[in-house]
């Protein structure tokens, strides 16, 4: 990789890709990261601001799927590795507008991917996810194992993985794909579970725990997926996948329930509502991979929640003006609200 320097950070704005960014450049002085970010509901130049002065670190505005801005931006910046970030990524709001996720997670890097084949990158890396293995009732999901999605954020997950892979095999694109188990951590949209638990508690808002709360997930902090990403970056194999967890699952009701301790709230704010359709009942992966070139989590489950507990607690700045903000509060009504009232 003796060619990277300035790296392209598409959803550099949005939770995992901020604090990818905040990483590589605390890491690497020498690199230049430039983030290419729509700026949906997701993401939020918060997430970013205290970079306002770094010279190694630009902001551009602009969509994945849009193949004129995307090409600008590589001959403007030199560009010469991609790590895509940008993504429609949360189960719930896929069964509400399915053909999103198809745009963004699909045809957005078939766009990345013909821009790497054509200004010759370094490297070409694809940020996805667990869910696109489907429920692992028993044992643990390889990368060799086949896709099995479940919902239309999964499939269409598993398709940029599926048009990475092609790239590679039919135009020799050097690509990376990392399948990452559920992140947590600072900057994380209120309206996913961890968030959403942890600032409703605060508040003393009742947490609605999907079905039973019996759910199984790995739970990793969110900069040991940075970490991650990075090794695959440097020491993958072109071609190759890569899953990254902690390989512990925890159920969703006790970490509903650790949340509450944490806060000194009671449990009676647990609110058991109606499950979600075709929700998974478990993921796990194999992560021998990835330790094989020497990645392994730093934090436990506990030390994860813990640490992003305490970012909320601490700023609430960040996420209250989300959750007060009309876009905010439409979704939590329309997703919960006759869950709440049954």
């Amino acid at each position: 990789m003796r060619g990277m320097r300035n790296i392209l950070v598409t959803g550099g704005a949005g939770f995992i890709g901020s604090n990818f960014v905040h990483y590589m450049l605390e890491k690497y002085p020498d690199y230049r990261v430039v983030v290419l970010d729509k700026l949906t509901y997701a993401g939020n130049l918060d997430n970013l601001r205290d970079l306002e002065q770094e010279p190694r670190y630009h902001f551009v505005h602009g969509d994945i799927c849009d193949i004129e801005r995307v090409e600008q931006v590589m001959r403007e910046y030199a560009i010469d590795t991609i790590v895509n970030f940008a993504a429609e990524s949360h189960v719930d709001r896929s069964l509400m507008e399915p053909g999103a996720f198809i745009q963004t997670d699909v045809v957005g890097p078939d766009v990345l991917l013909e821009s790497a084949r054509k200004f010759g990158v370094e490297r070409y890396h694809q940020v996805s996810t667990d869910e696109v293995y489907g429920e692992i009732l028993e044992g643990r999901a390889r990368e060799t194992d086949r896709l099995h999605t479940r919902s239309p954020y999964s499939a269409s997950k598993a398709g940029g993985d599926l048009m990475c892979l092609a790239y590679f095999t039919s135009f020799g694109v050097p690509v990376t794909i990392t399948r990452g188990s559920n992140n947590i951590g600072p900057y994380q949209y209120p309206e996913k579970v961890v968030p959403l638990f942890i600032t409703n508690a605060i508040d003393d808002i009742p947490l609605p725990v999907y079905g039973d709360g019996s759910q199984m997930r790995d739970y990793q902090y969110v900069l040991d997926h940075c970490e991650g990403i990075d090794v695959v970056l440097h020491r993958g194999q072109p071609g190759e996948i890569y899953n990254l967890g902690t390989g512990v699952e925890v159920c969703n009701l006790y970490m509903a329930q650790l949340i509450l301790q944490l806060l000194g709230k009671p449990q009676s704010l647990i609110r058991f509502v109606a499950d979600r359709p075709g929700h998974d009942r478990r993921y796990a992966l194999d992560c021998s991979k990835i330790q094989s070139l020497g990645w392994r989590s730093r934090h436990t489950f506990e030390e994860a929640l813990e640490k992003t507990v305490r970012w909320y607690v601490d700023n609430p700045w960040w996420w209250r003006k989300i959750k007060s903000g009309e876009h905010y509060r439409a979704y939590y009504a329309r997703q919960y609200g006759s869950r709440l009232q049954e």
